[in-house]
């Protein structure tokens, strides 16, 4: 696992923009938030999560989650079909504070286009670069406010 700057952010995993990692898995992909969106969120209270059979194209928003601060966007990382939803997360949305790689995943997507798709997705080496981005424009927010 690759801790950048005190934030586990799992080498074999893709990210997008909107801080969902993607675990891939032949042409399963499973879902969920990153260890940098839930420790900027604080403690999740509330999770809105897609329905199983749903089709998702990747980038397209299809679930919500809230935390005390605020609301954030479950963006799909992949194009395909929803095949499976955590529902453990509707009677305890902390997981995904206390284990965001593991029980705190969120949904699997059977992949239309995956090859292609995963291109669009930081992985590797760009991850460090990506989250010491975001690292600064949270600190710039803060200061901000």
């Amino acid at each position: 696992m690759a801790e950048i700057k005190g934030y586990d952010m799992p080498d074999e995993l893709y990210y997008n923009k909107d801080h969902c990692w993607a675990r891939v898995d032949g042409s399963r992909v499973t879902v969920g938030m990153s260890d940098f969106f839930q420790k900027e969120a604080g403690d999740i209270v509330f999770i809105d999560l897609p329905e199983e059979e749903d089709e998702v194209e990747q980038g397209e928003v299809c679930g919500k989650i809230q935390s005390r601060k605020w609301i954030g966007k479950i963006v799909a990382p992949v194009s395909g079909e929803i095949v499976e939803v955590n529902e453990e997360l509707e009677e305890d949305t902390s997981l995904i504070n206390t284990d965001p790689y593991g029980e705190g995943w969120i949904l699997v997507i059977d992949a239309s286009d995956l090859e292609e798709e995963l291109e669009n997705l930081i992985h590797g080496e760009a991850v460090v670069d990506f989250i010491e981005a975001e690292i600064k424009r949270a600190e710039e927010e803060k200061a901000k406010a």
